[in-house]
């Protein structure tokens, strides 16, 4: 066992400068009442816009992700782009509907297991009311409203009823509609945004129901959590159906544009403070049992930090604050392929995904696989620095980290885990993302930082990075006691008998 502690202790700090450590100790009972906790973070992502997802690198991606996260459902922008080629309209002003791209979409993500959450949008340019109200993505996707909303509704009615068709009404019912994007935003041309949008989403929400009522339809997909409560207000009196709510929050995202007003609160836990006020909005509505998607999140992008094992701990004190509050959380984005500026430039510019271009796994990647592993009840603790869940099995799955943000400059920190209800001398085993275990930025380094790295140089980064087996050891006494840098993730294990 000293040996196992020694060695934890140097894989954890030997790049280290000597300083002080931060010291915890974190007490654990295994046969405490348990709650539920569902894997509401790991369940759904988002990715870009939806052509990409026809490309080879974006579907093995996802496979990739898939293998490592428990990943069901993943959402992207302009189903509804000229690049799908769904609406057009002949020399009279018929309507034309070609949905060949649509299946093709489709038929890849349920072949991989997938299932999509909708996002109704973006606005074919020969339906938009101004046909030059273009968004300053790289890819140029139409905000404006339609010219004609009984020409809206019959797209989104022979869309849904394709749909159906297509995959059945069992299989489509357990998708999610989302009307549009961050229509509180740029993403939005109505005028004003609100109102507008409102009388979009009564449109879009009553073509879908009548196609068939078990299609789930929601909003409205607002940046910064905005426009719940009026969203919630305005459909009960114009009696409009909405299955969930759905709205971003990002931990980078302004106080002021959250919460609307100069409190403040530290950016790791803006996200879930948002959470909460969305929550408090839903359960003062006439609905309060609706559910809650945040489709779009990520942790704080300075700094490069999204590259970095900084993404672990992030992640972790995020699935902390917010168990019990939301069904499911969307983490923008689960892969480099992404195009919102223009195509990939180069490997690690900060991007959002969990694999760089050319199919790269970031620490995040890691990150989501150890998180993955934690069991499906949570037992009450304590400590901001540590989620302890139990398996179906009897035995213990515990994440600890140390939280350190971009620039900042944090202690080592030692925490002490006492772990009563199991044997004293129990089994553990122990993974990590640090510095020096799935971090694929000093490989990446040692081979010259190649812009375009080549089929050879992806696969040595990534048999680099692979986490190695767990450690395994015992408990001493009922204790074990680690060694963290900053931004260290630990999963531990404590077997039950």
């Amino acid at each position: 066992m000293r040996d196992l502690l020694f060695a934890i202790v140097i894989a954890c700090a030997a790049a280290l400068p000597a300083q002080a450590q931060a010291q915890e100790t974190v007490h654990v009972d295994a046969r405490a009442k348990a709650t539920p906790f569902p894997h509401f973070w790991e369940r759904m992502f988002g990715s870009g816009h939806a052509t990409l997802s026809l490309r080879a690198s974006y579907r093995s991606d996802l496979r990739a992700v898939k293998r490592v996260a428990d990943f069901q459902y993943v959402r992207f922008h302009g189903i509804f782009d000229d690049d799908v080629g769904v609406y057009n309209e002949d020399e009279h002003g018929r309507s034309i509907y070609n949905f060949t791209l649509v299946d093709q979409i489709y038929d890849g993500l349920l072949r991989d297991g997938v299932r999509p959450v909708v996002e109704i949008g973006f606005m074919p340019k020969r339906l938009a009311f101004n046909p030059d109200a273009l968004h300053a993505f790289w890819y140029k996707p139409n905000v404006s409203p339609p010219k004609s909303y009984d020409k809206w509704d019959a797209l989104v009615s022979a869309f849904a009823q394709h749909l159906v068709r297509r995959y059945g009404i069992d299989a489509v019912s357990k998708w999610y509609f989302e009307v549009w994007n961050e229509p509180n935003i740029d993403f939005w041309g109505g005028v004003p945004r609100q109102k507008s949008y409102f009388e979009l989403y009564d449109h879009t929400a009553r073509a879908l129901k009548s196609v068939d009522p078990r299609l789930r339809v929601g909003g409205p997909a607002t940046a910064a959590a905005s426009w719940v409560g009026a969203f919630l207000e305005h459909a009960a009196k114009a009696h409009v159906p909405v299955d969930f709510v759905s709205t971003h929050g990002y931990a980078d995202d302004t106080v002021e544009n959250l919460f609307h007003n100069d409190k403040p609160v530290p950016q790791d836990d803006r996200v879930c403070r948002a959470v909460a006020k969305v929550q408090r909005e839903i359960k003062a509505s006439t609905t309060p049992n609706l559910p809650l998607l945040w489709t779009e999140w990520n942790v704080i992008g300075r700094d490069g930090a999204r590259d970095t094992t900084y993404v672990g701990p992030a992640l972790a004190n995020t699935v902390r604050e917010c168990d019990g509050m939301v069904d499911m959380m969307s983490f923008w984005t689960f892969s480099d392929v992404f195009e919102e500026n223009g195509p990939s430039r180069a490997p690690f510019t900060g991007q959002f995904g969990l694999r760089a271009s050319g199919g790269i796994n970031k620490p995040s990647y890691y990150d989501f696989g150890l998180l993955h592993a934690l069991g499906h009840e949570r037992l009450a603790n304590r400590s901001m620095n540590a989620i302890v869940t139990r398996r179906k099995d009897g035995s213990l799955a515990i994440a600890v980290w140390n939280l350190v943000d971009p620039g900042q400059h944090g202690a080592t920190r030692s925490m002490r885990l006492v772990v009563r209800g199991v044997q004293p001398d129990a089994s553990v085993s122990i993974q990590r993302v640090d510095t020096e275990h799935g971090n694929v930025l000093p490989v990446y380094a040692k081979l010259g930082k190649p812009r375009y790295p080549t089929r050879a140089q992806v696969a040595l980064m990534n048999a680099a990075t692979e986490l190695p087996p767990p450690e395994r050891g015992h408990l001493a006494g009922g204790v074990l006691t680690l060694t963290l840098e900053s931004n260290a993730l630990v999963l531990v294990t404590v077997a039950s008998h």
